[in-house]
């Protein structure tokens, strides 16, 4: 597979680079919104912006009415978000949550497929119960009552939890906490009852919550895949939420290179643009070969992932690593080459660096990742 873009996605990134270069900047977004404490930490507005331009269902199937341009389409989508910082709930709605509701049955997915492709409705992924990602582990039990489950236990750092209409939880409804099997995805609306949310801003100044289950009752079509075989479909919304975090910190190293190199070539010290100083020049390189060869690495698995093969699964976990590896020296080289400046809030850079902590947790972060792909290689 050729490592770049047909004409089709290249439209896409045209569309998704204007659009996020306009609409969806740090001063329009991210600083209005959180200089206003915003409870959502994101512009409703500007949702359904995204759903006008067809970026909500670019998961969706045709057949459901969406763009179907798989994982290359939405992250070319993430790439522009990221290098913007640009809060939205893409990833947890229009990837992780779409890629669960897409498995489901004609009846489920005309429940929550239409709000997603209109822009109207959020969803959000409830997966991890500790501070760290650990998803072989779940503990929340679903037990069967009446002519549905009772769900109970507990999930954390639940992204735009507080503002989703719908949770994607995944429960255990047999077996062991540890054991592989006897897994099941359910659809949850924010409504139900014994459902509670503790909402924390997290140091990007996105929103999640830590969500309590409490006996939660839902019926039967409430469930997502199959019961007690709900494994495969977790690993396919783990594989989408990861390799869509991982296309967003491309992004966000993007546009960290770039702020970086546009400083480099304006500041002088002694007289001398700090650009010419060959030492800079030397760091900036290498940063950009990392950058690069991340970049080959996320397309890659996303080729993989749209190709339904069975490499994909490793190929995902090292794109996961390699991108947070080149985010994080991105953000760190930027910080230090803008001085003792990249440290205050007047200049944005500094903004990339917290967004780039987030991201490197979420959906586990380049230590988890290594020992994945270590694992999935028989080691």
């Amino acid at each position: 597979m050729a490592l770049y873009h047909t004409e089709d996605q290249a439209m896409l990134a045209d569309t998704a680079r204007q659009f996020m270069g306009e609409e969806g900047t740090i001063a329009k977004q991210l600083r209005h919104w959180r200089d206003r404490n915003c409870k959502d930490g994101f512009g409703h507005a500007l949702w359904k912006q995204f759903a006008e331009l067809g970026f909500t269902g670019i998961l969706v199937g045709e057949a459901d009415g969406g763009l179907g341009m798989g994982h290359v389409g939405a992250g070319i989508v993430l790439e522009e978000i990221g290098r913007n910082l640009t809060p939205s709930p893409f990833l947890t709605s229009s990837v992780m949550a779409a890629t669960a509701i897409g498995a489901g049955n004609e009846e489920l997915r005309g429940r929550y497929l239409p709000g997603l492709l209109a822009g109207d409705s959020v969803f959000a992924v409830a997966i991890d119960e500790g501070p760290k990602h650990r998803p072989e582990r779940i503990a929340t039990r679903a037990e069967r009552a009446g002519n549905g489950f009772k769900i109970t236990g507990s999930k954390a750092f639940v992204v735009h939890g507080g503002s989703a209409d719908m949770l994607v939880v995944a429960a255990r409804t047999a077996g062991a906490d540890d054991d592989h099997d006897g897994i099941t995805l359910f659809a949850v609306p924010r409504d139900a009852s014994g459902l509670s949310q503790d909402v924390v801003r997290l140091v990007d100044s996105s929103m999640a919550t830590h969500v309590k289950l409490d006996g939660v009752q839902v019926d039967a079509d409430a469930v997502i895949g199959e019961v007690d075989g709900g494994r495969e479909l977790l690993n396919r919304v783990l594989n989408a939420g990861r390799i869509g975090a991982a296309a967003e910190s491309i992004g966000v190293a993007g546009g960290a290179f770039d702020m970086t190199t546009t400083y480099l070539k304006q500041r002088k010290q002694f007289g001398q643009l700090i650009g010419e100083f060959q030492a800079l020049q030397h760091r900036a390189s290498h940063l950009y070969s990392e950058l690069e060869i991340a970049r080959a690495a996320v397309i890659k698995a996303q080729q993989l992932l749209d190709a339904g093969s069975e490499k994909a699964e490793l190929m995902v976990s090292v794109a996961k690593a390699k991108a947070g590896k080149a985010a994080g020296l991105a953000v760190k080289e930027g910080v230090q080459m803008h001085g003792g400046i990249g440290m205050t809030d007047e200049y944005d850079i500094g903004l990339y660096m917290k967004r780039d902590r987030a991201l490197a947790e979420f959906m586990g972060d380049m230590y988890y990742h290594a020992e994945r792909v270590a694992q999935l290689s028989g080691y």
